[in-house]
């Protein structure tokens, strides 16, 4: 069976391929926009930085044909101050107000070809969503707060009532509002910002959990979480009734049970989200002393680590703990994680390595794009499919990925598993004609 179900699987993805790779990216339509409301989500981020070294603006979202597919681009990231407010004026690492809203776009790199002047009242990637938006009706943005570098003072902004009140407006009059800061005489001011942001995606890395090294983390975490939520969904509310319009509320989760059971309290948090995502990456990577999977559907047969992770684990967990199928959406890398000095022969999987392997922008991460050059390179593809996971493998090298082939096979996975949909982290790791984000989308269609 297993050559029949590999040729019939090939067969599927060269379809697919033909599939997004002819498809032009149309404009929304009404069809578009009727899908993009009665379909799936599909979610993708778009990184502050990407426009620096990654060479990714606003505009190729639009030039690729992945904005037309998507229902909801997240904006990474938002910060949080020591004393739990929204701010985006903070020193060097703290934030990026210049690519935010202050650089001035040159007009090769503008949605609508047109420049922006210095000190307009909104440019960089804020000016640029805005003409996103007006270009694909429909396409909400989010403010993702948090991340992995910027969850430290979560806890505070948590901790209390007046702590949680006080930090939720903030957010929406920085981020909803747009009354953005005025930093340098240039670009904000009052309302300059307002209608970019739809909503707010929490992604506290993690609550009463370790993250990133001097996190400030509390046992009461838990609990606060749920409260900070419902402060949200309360705010958003009364904008909205300003505004008459539905301002969503998601949160990003974490695949490990025991940081689910430790900082969210399961069933109670999902009745203030209209969506959560759920990590469905970096189950193994560089840090690992072996070769390994890293988005893996399903725990591999001979997988040295017992119990593992991967995608089913993760959604399994949060089902028991009482999430709504359709409200959970599945995260997918645009990415590899990867190691050098791998020896042991075979096909890579499973054996010692001396050390994360080299890569573009940083040793063990590589980009989609990059990694699909590869085999160019003398990599040969590597599938389990029962499993549900590819590598790549040159006798000494390995990168653990995910190709066309294994983000349709997880498509069908959310449409067998009731799920909400999927999410991609994140959209600058796709190539120029977004195919991963076409095959995300082609794979949950409703034909």
């Amino acid at each position: 069976m297993r050559p029949f179900r590999h040729r019939r699987l090939t067969a599927l993805v060269a379809l697919t391929t033909l599939l997004v790779t002819a498809a032009p990216p149309a404009a929304a339509s009404a069809h578009d926009r009727s899908e993009r409301r009665a379909g799936y989500h599909r979610v993708g981020y778009f990184t502050q930085w990407g426009i620096y070294g990654r060479a990714f603006p606003v505009k190729k979202l639009d030039t690729s044909g992945a904005a037309s597919r998507l229902t909801h681009v997240n904006y990474a990231f938002g910060n949080v101050s020591e004393d739990g407010r929204c701010y985006v004026d903070g020193g060097p690492g703290e934030g990026d107000a210049w690519a935010d809203y202050q650089r001035p776009v040159p007009a090769e790199e503008s949605v609508d070809g047109v420049a922006d002047a210095w000190g307009e009242p909104l440019n960089g990637n804020f000016g640029q969503l805005a003409k996103l938006k007006a270009k694909h009706p429909g396409l909400k943005v989010m403010i993702s707060l948090g991340g992995w570098s910027w969850s430290t003072y979560f806890s505070n902004a948590a901790r209390t009532d007046a702590s949680r009140k006080a930090f939720v407006a903030s957010c929406i009059d920085l981020y909803l509002k747009g009354n953005l800061p005025n930093l340098d005489g240039g670009s904000g001011g009052p309302g300059s910002g307002a209608g970019v942001f739809d909503g707010i995606d929490l992604d506290w890395e993690w609550p009463n959990w370790p993250g990133e090294p001097g996190n400030v983390i509390r046992v009461e975490d838990r609990e606060n979480f749920t409260k900070l939520l419902a402060e949200f969904r309360k705010q958003l509310d009364a904008y909205g009734r300003t505004t008459h319009e539905h301002h969503p509320l998601t949160a990003f989760l974490p695949a490990n049970p025991a940081a689910m059971d430790a900082g969210f309290e399961g069933r109670k948090i999902f009745k203030y989200l209209d969506f959560a995502t759920v990590q469905g990456y970096d189950f193994h990577g560089s840090w690992d002393a072996r070769t390994n999977q890293q988005s893996a559907l399903r725990v591999p047969a001979g997988a040295p680590d017992s119990p593992d992770f991967s995608v089913e684990v993760a959604i399994d967990g949060w089902l028991a703990r009482g999430a709504p199928r359709d409200k959970l959406v599945l995260g997918i890398p645009y990415y590899g994680q990867g190691w050098t000095g791998v020896t042991g022969g075979g096909n890579g999987l499973f054996r010692p390595v001396t050390g994360p392997a080299p890569a573009t922008h940083a040793a063990g991460y590589e980009d989609y794009k990059k990694l699909k050059t590869l085999p160019a390179d003398g990599y040969t593809v590597h599938r389990d499919l029962r499993a549900g996971h590819a590598w790549l493998f040159d006798g000494t090298t390995f990168w653990t990925y995910d190709d066309p082939a294994v983000v349709l096979q997880k498509m069908l996975y959310i449409r067998r598993t009731g799920l909400g949909g999927a999410m991609a982290w994140s959209l600058d790791g796709d190539d120029d004609n977004a195919t991963l984000t076409k095959t995300m989308s082609l794979g949950l269609t409703t034909w």
